[in-house]
């Protein structure tokens, strides 16, 4: 028997990406061929999102690709005129630890610029393709500062091997860089920190034991959680990539038939608003 919704107000976060952006397809899938080769599915997917966020009442952030943007431009209008949080994802899904500060730098420019533009909306979070903001790269904070961003969603105190500092701070705090970041969310079993954030980890957890260490977070720590996935993750129907290793193809396709029900029950069990809502962000 599920608990009663808890009075915390959490965040819903959406990464708005398609299937062919993931990180883990990057050796099979070049940039040239985006929207070329691989057919466009973002749309339909991220409508099926806002259908199930108008259904239940929820406001959330939607940390949009620039190159999703450009393509889909009345896609972002509806998005922003619903009253969802428009955020930004970079433009071209590339990882941070893999740029320099210059193109880093242009990379996450032209997404806000272009978002900001779109909508009229001024654009203050961020959030790294697969949480690429680790200790080589702490510079890029400095640059968000510098652009204009008052809060990043863009660390991962876990050991993964595409992402995560484990010792990093696993709460929202503020960086010397004059940055609130807010890491996603972890918990405790035993000594060992395990990653209950969302994304492919909740399609992975049985839904009661994801609801059982959401509720155990917010109890415990008394900080609101923070909830992210991908629209990919409510089409099953997308295309198989070919040529892609073992691990990658179980972490992308695993349960994707189950997402819209199991994202449909956590709507309901808990309490969701904008990462601006919820951490009281320049509030």
């Amino acid at each position: 028997m599920m608990k009663q919704q808890p009075s915390m107000i959490n965040a819903m976060t959406v990464d708005v990406e398609d299937y062919f952006h993931v990180s883990a397809f990057a050796g099979q899938v070049d940039i040239k061929d985006w929207g070329d080769r691989f057919p466009l599915r973002v749309e339909a997917s991220t409508r099926k999102t806002l259908d199930l966020f108008a259904k239940h009442n929820v406001k959330a952030t939607f940390f949009i690709l620039g190159w999703v943007a450009e393509r889909c431009p009345d896609l972002i209008k509806d998005i922003a005129a619903q009253g969802h949080e428009i955020a930004c994802h970079g433009y071209a899904h590339q990882r941070a630890t893999q740029q320099d500060r210059e193109t880093f730098t242009q990379d996450v420019a032209r997404c806000k610029n272009f978002l900001e533009q779109l909508t009229g909306q001024k654009v203050v979070g961020y959030r790294a393709p697969s949480f690429s903001f680790d200790t080589t790269n702490e510079w890029a904070f400095d640059v968000l500062r510098e652009l204009g961003f008052t809060y990043s969603s863009s660390t991962y105190p876990v050991k993964h091997d595409l992402y995560g500092v484990p010792d990093w701070p696993r709460f929202k705090h503020e960086r010397p860089e004059g940055i609130t970041e807010v890491p996603i969310p972890t918990t405790y079993l035993g000594k060992r920190s395990i990653p209950i954030g969302g994304g492919g980890y909740f399609r992975l957890y049985p839904y009661a034991l994801s609801n059982k260490l959401i509720h155990r977070f917010i109890d415990t720590e008394q900080q609101p959680y923070s909830f992210y996935f991908h629209p990919w993750e409510l089409d099953p129907d997308q295309p198989r990539m070919e040529g892609a290793p073992l691990k990658s193809r179980f972490r992308h396709y695993l349960n994707l038939h189950r997402m819209e029900s199991r994202l449909s029950r956590l709507l309901t069990d808990f309490r969701w608003s904008t990462m601006k809502d919820a951490y009281q962000i320049g509030l």
